[in-house]
């Protein structure tokens, strides 16, 4: 089964070039390359040189447009400050009396096996008799219920928020034959989620079906949309009790039988008995860009602010922006992009880019863009790219640095996007035209940044 995020990011990060766009012409002209990929709406571009901060080429710089994913550029750089870069955030685990609390703090990359390695820990430090109350704390950051209420409720890049956070609050689901399973899935321990069930309903649409008013999640999936096997993630809408159910079933394994979890209202006291700490921050940004993480970028933004809430978090996060650069042109809805509201300017992202993100090291923290021919072959080219991509149904962005042979290196911002046709598919997975006018898009990023270098 293919989302439709991953059917754009299959697509590689700069598409396969049509004949005779592979490599930019002498005497490059961006108005014919832009006409050329026949995209409709609007394109806009900023390119400047990192090392003096001219602005070498411009084309709408100041149109406002959805900058999708490459907004995570900006949450990127905003907890690097406010975080610093040796942050880690630590899961913990408590025992007041017989009772044994799993505190969340709000690590966006916490996994099954991860949770296991704190389990093998909780066992080993718990002494007597097994707990007779088993708790949950999510409370280390806000609960956010849908980081967009028009996105499909069933699309895993629109989960839950919350500071118990597994497997990036998802669940996957697998079937072969008929028979479906539900999993936490991790590289060694996969062990079966209970808190969430799906059954197969004798339907064509809706693909799935989602219910959370009982004490389970329960999700119903299309059978005639199934096949013979297949397999895809879906978003977990009760983080604690899915942490809680997957924590128990480890344990258990090593010996320590725990209650049915429950979901605790207030901050663990007693003693701290055993406790996980992330990855440094600059790790987790790195790969919250390569894989445009949404729930990552959220706790990230959520947790440099430490705000109560996500409209207060992005408000402060846009002070921080105006106080770096007064006249950036923004409005913010999220720290990830995935609203449709997002706006920004070229020019103001690209400045980011060249004033705060260079001598922050942010390129090093990017996705490499790998140059490709007419045929969709990479190729060996001197033209170096590191950037985030941004995507939605008929937007696709892109902003990094790049630098050819002679070492001169540019901060761009390429955002490109038909609004009508974006409204109008708003939502929806795969809509109609959107692969193949995604592929002409990031043809004609390919082409840009090529001849800017050049």
């Amino acid at each position: 089964m293919l989302t439709r995020r991953g059917v754009l990011f299959g697509l590689g990060a700069l598409a396969v070039a049509p004949k005779g766009w592979a490599q930019p012409a002498p005497g490059f002209d961006p108005e014919a390359a832009i006409a050329a990929a026949k995209l409709g709406g609007e394109v806009s571009f900023a390119v400047i040189d990192t090392a003096s901060g001219q602005m070498l080429d411009s084309r709408h710089a100041q149109q406002m447009m959805a900058p999708a994913s490459t907004l995570k550029v900006v949450t990127a750089l905003y907890a690097l400050e406010r975080l610093g870069p040796e942050h880690r955030f630590t899961t913990r685990v408590w025992r007041d009396g017989d009772t044994l609390i799993l505190a969340g703090g709000g690590d966006p990359v916490l996994d099954t096996d991860a949770l296991s390695r704190l389990a093998d820990s909780t066992v080993a430090a718990w002494q007597g008799a097994a707990p007779t109350r088993f708790v949950i704390w999510g409370g280390a950051l806000p609960n956010v219920a849908r980081l967009s209420s028009v996105q499909d409720e069933y699309l895993p890049y629109n989960p839950t928020v919350s500071g118990m956070i597994l497997n990036f609050n998802r669940v996957h689901l697998s079937w072969r034959s008929g028979a479906l399973s539900l999993e936490a899935r991790g590289e060694r321990q996969s062990p079966r989620a209970y808190t969430v069930t799906i059954g197969a309903a004798d339907r064509a649409r809706p693909l799935f079906t989602y219910d959370g008013s009982g004490k389970v999640e329960r999700w119903t999936i299309a059978r005639g949309a199934m096949g013979s096997s297949g397999s895809r993630w879906l978003p977990v809408r009760r983080p604690e009790l899915y942490a809680g159910d997957v924590f128990q079933t480890l344990c258990r394994a090593k010996g320590l039988v725990l209650p049915q979890p429950e979901i605790a209202d207030q901050p663990p006291q007693g003693s701290q008995i055993a406790s996980l700490q992330s990855p440094a921050l600059p790790e987790i940004v790195t790969g919250m860009l390569e894989y445009s993480t949404n729930l990552t970028a959220e706790v990230l933004g959520l947790t440099a602010s430490g705000a109560p809430d996500l409209a207060g978090s992005v408000l402060a996060m846009s002070d921080w922006l105006r106080g770096l650069d007064p006249g950036a042109q923004f409005s913010f809805h999220d720290h990830s992009g995935l609203s449709a509201q997002n706006r920004i300017d070229a020019a103001s992202l690209a400045r980011l880019l060249a004033v705060q993100g260079r001598p922050r090291g942010l390129r090093a923290l990017l996705k490499h863009i790998p140059i490709h021919d007419a045929q969709g072959r990479k190729v060996a080219s001197p033209v170096l790219i590191d950037a985030k991509t941004g995507t939605l149904n008929f937007v696709s962005n892109l902003a990094g640095f790049a630098q050819g042979a002679a070492g001169r290196e540019i901060a761009f911002v390429v955002l490109s996007g038909d609004e009508t046709r974006r409204a109008a598919s708003e939502g929806m997975e795969l809509p109609d035209g959107v692969i193949g006018w995604t592929r002409r898009a990031k043809t004609l990023q390919q082409v840009l940044v090529e001849g800017w270098v050049a």
